[in-house]
């Protein structure tokens, strides 16, 4: 049984559609990282050193013996390994995808949580944040869209990238964007969001 320590965040829920698809058991822990201090206890940060959600523990790891994971992109690399499923087996596909996966952990998740600090977290909008980091939001957009102009999902074949980057657009509306505008996109977005695994996983942690 996969210990899950996560929020309801698109971090948190790429992990949980991860888990989903792979059918692997896993008990959720709820760790609120509103309250400024679940996620700073010391059990906590024995678990994640850096003091963010999400995190594993999984009681067989790769010799047999327990392995705490912290990184979402690094725990879906490491589910993929351990179940050999959702990362293309050909080299020039797995490259791709871990490709697309690394756009999403420097590009799409910094900027689109900056969008969603300046555009709602703040009690009194600062223009300028929003200003800056929705015009790059919909930047990546754009790049996501030309993209899958061509191609079903990121890499040859739906994969973690495709987890990793699903959560982050389900906030679209955040972003104070029109997905009409990125066909292409919207294509992608329904397409995965109509996997149960992917539905099931996006309602992880119930709160």
């Amino acid at each position: 049984m996969i210990e899950l320590y996560t929020w309801s965040t698109p971090n948190g829920r790429k992990v949980s559609i991860m888990l989903e698809e792979c059918g692997l058991p896993y008990r959720v822990h709820k760790v609120n990282i509103g309250t400024n201090s679940e996620q700073f206890t010391p059990e906590y940060l024995a678990i994640n050193p850096n003091g963010k959600i999400p995190s594993i523990v999984d009681p067989e790891g790769p010799d047999g013996k327990p392995i705490s994971m912290m990184e979402s992109g690094a725990i879906l690399v490491y589910l993929a390994g351990k179940t050999g499923r959702f990362l293309p087996k050909s080299p020039r596909g797995k490259y791709e995808a871990l490709q697309w996966l690394m756009f999403q952990m420097g590009g799409v998740g910094p900027m689109f949580g900056q969008a969603h600090h300046f555009m709602r977290a703040k009690k009194d909008e600062i223009p300028y944040g929003s200003e800056r980091y929705g015009t790059e939001a919909k930047r990546l957009y754009g790049v996501m869209n030309r993209h899958l102009a061509s191609r079903e999902y990121f890499a040859p074949e739906y994969s973690i990238a495709d987890m990793a980057i699903y959560p982050w657009v389900a906030r679209y509306e955040w972003h104070r964007v029109d997905l009409a505008q990125f066909p292409n996109v919207k294509r992608w977005y329904d397409k995965v969001g109509s996997r149960p695994a992917v539905q099931k996983g996006m309602a992880v942690p119930s709160v």
